[in-house]
């Protein structure tokens, strides 16, 4: 958690900033001290050096703004994170630029300006930051602060997608998908999803995976469908543990011996026991509990152990965030 922060911090300000008129801090730089106060963990440490260096550090706004925004070491504070996200902006950070957009649409520390907050989206768009294109079009599409406009806000998110940006790729399959705000069209959202699943997108492949096994968008194709669900679930995201365990339990048999072979017996014992450990949904639970019989009526006793090490080992590493 403590580097995913160090990152987190880095990575915002540093994508798309080719255009960017931010000074680069090279490591031995006046904010050496900070950033290694911050990725070891010491956040009041690091929240005073980025505090010393701000008056003339674009990078320390920044980075102030993301311990007020994510609270690190310190209640969260939306008003003093867009305030520190504000100077940052002014100075070309581009994911500041984005956050200041984000400030203006919901009203944090000012008013609601949806004028403001798609100048800034577009800002920080231009300068690479091409998933706040998408959130610009996400206000044209409510037309909740600026007047609708379909259109416009369709094309907005599909440039950022079609510019490489997973999280662009996700919101536009999931609206050709709905087909509330734009014409559904499946083909398109398995489409989409399937660009943002081959950039890693957890979401993305989840979503991939549901519509390859249902047929939905394309021919079904179990087998991708069963990579992409087991790919996003190997990767922690909860969702996926139990369409997984699912796709397993009703793979082929193996015709020599008419039942599953003993590796996808063991995939349906342990997707569906990581599955159990992250859901309190009714129906799941008794889903759960109906192929977790079915499972233990055939699976040898013997292989439990082993396979619960497994699981819990695999829950350690990706501990669920909440139920469900």
């Amino acid at each position: 958690m403590i580097l995913r922060a160090a990152g987190l911090a880095l990575a915002l300000l540093l994508a798309g900033q080719a255009d960017a008129q931010v000074p680069r801090q090279a490591p031995d730089q006046p904010l050496k001290l900070a950033q290694q106060a911050l990725a070891a963990g010491d956040y009041g440490k690091a929240y005073r050096e980025y505090e010393r260096h701000a008056a003339d550090s674009p990078l320390a706004q920044f980075t102030l703004g993301l311990f007020e925004r994510e609270g690190w070491g310190r209640p969260a504070n939306p008003v003093a994170a867009c305030a520190w996200f504000d100077k940052a902006a002014a100075a070309n950070v581009p994911a500041a630029q984005q956050f200041v957009g984000g400030c203006f649409a919901q009203g944090i520390g000012r008013a609601v300006d949806g004028q403001a907050a798609v100048q800034w989206y577009r800002k920080a768009g231009a300068s690479g930051i091409y998933a706040a294109l998408c959130a610009a079009g996400d206000l044209y599409l409510s037309g909740r602060i600026v007047d609708k406009n379909v259109q416009e806000g369709l094309a907005l998110c599909t440039a950022a997608a079609q510019a490489e940006s997973p999280p662009a790729m996700l919101r536009l399959a999931d609206l050709y998908r709905a087909g509330t705000q734009v014409s559904q069209d499946l083909k398109l959202a398995r489409y989409w999803y399937e660009q943002a699943a081959q950039r890693h997108d957890h979401e993305a492949q989840f979503r991939l995976g549901v519509m390859l096994s249902e047929g939905d968008g394309g021919p079904a194709d179990v087998v991708q469908a069963r990579f992409w669900l087991e790919h996003a679930a190997a990767e922690g995201y909860a969702p996926a543990y139990l369409p997984t365990a699912v796709l397993y339990a009703n793979a082929p048999v193996d015709p020599r011996t008419g039942a599953l072979t003993p590796n996808d017996l063991a995939k349906v014992y342990m997707w569906n026991r990581a599955a159990k450990a992250v859901t309190t949904n009714p129906l799941q639970l008794a889903d759960i509990a109906r192929i977790d019989g079915m499972v233990l009526a055939v699976m040898p006793a013997q292989w439990q152990p082993d396979l619960d090490r497994k699981v819990a080992d695999h829950l350690a590493k990706f501990p669920p965030t909440q139920p469900r």
